[in-house]
């Protein structure tokens, strides 16, 4: 089985709202629907699992039977960091799933993932084990000391990838990866690849995309409204 883990238990303060940011409404659907809607239209995906903020449980359930998001089967309530969350989900999966089932963990605020992340996000996991999106690094990055304000040592772009979601790996993986954080002390790393370097892990990447943003900002809202008006134009490559 295969199940896409959405976490949407953020209290979106950054965005400056009175709602947390993945249930705020674009084009009179929940952000967070946005989401769900690309998993529940994947093929290959069976089944959603959600975490979320506790007293929201009952309005993602009521989201997900008003636009027929009919692959969600668990909505589960999300604890105190996004790295606890994620957690709160995977235990309850182990309730019932398989160690070798496939769990992609996605942000619930990124949701312009399209068919081709979640496909070959899928295929990198079945030739590696493990997958993580991510797309390189275009701009000029320097190394700063002093908070911003100058700096004397540049890093090379060619050897920096910008990573996105899904992470892609198997339950049981994932599961032994929290586990160990909790042995270790490891706290507040809600990127699974990072918790994974961390643990001496190799990340294998997968396709991500520009359009594949996290939506946290005005900003970023204003583009993802944008981009769901916008089309490629046929003579391009």
């Amino acid at each position: 089985m295969t199940v896409a883990l959405l976490t949407a238990a953020g209290s979106g303060t950054r965005m400056g709202q009175d709602i947390p940011k993945q249930f705020i409404h674009v084009e009179n659907k929940p952000i967070l629907i946005h989401t769900m809607a690309a998993f529940q239209e994947h093929p290959l995906v069976d089944a959603i699992l959600v975490v979320t903020i506790p007293s929201w449980v009952d309005v993602v359930q009521a989201y997900a039977n008003q636009f027929n998001i009919t692959k969600l089967r668990w909505i589960v309530p999300g604890g105190q960091t996004g790295q606890e969350s994620i957690y709160n989900g995977l235990k309850k999966l182990s309730e019932e799933l398989k160690a070798d089932d496939v769990v992609m963990v996605h942000d619930g605020n990124r949701c312009m993932v399209s068919s081709e992340i979640i496909s070959n996000s899928l295929a990198t996991f079945k030739k590696y084990g493990s997958a993580v999106a991510a797309i390189p690094c275009v701009e000029a990055v320097f190394r700063s000391n002093d908070d911003g304000i100058s700096s004397t040592m540049s890093i090379p772009r060619e050897q920096l990838f910008r990573t996105q979601t899904p992470h892609t790996y198997t339950l049981g993986k994932l599961l032994w990866a929290h586990d160990e954080a909790q042995k270790q002390s490891i706290t507040e790393t809600a990127a699974s690849c990072t918790l994974m370097q961390q643990l001496g892990e190799t990340v294998y990447f997968s396709k991500g995309s520009e359009e594949n943003l996290k939506i946290t900002t005005i900003e970023d809202m204003m583009i993802f409204k944008a981009l769901l008006h916008t089309k490629k134009d046929s003579w391009l490559k």
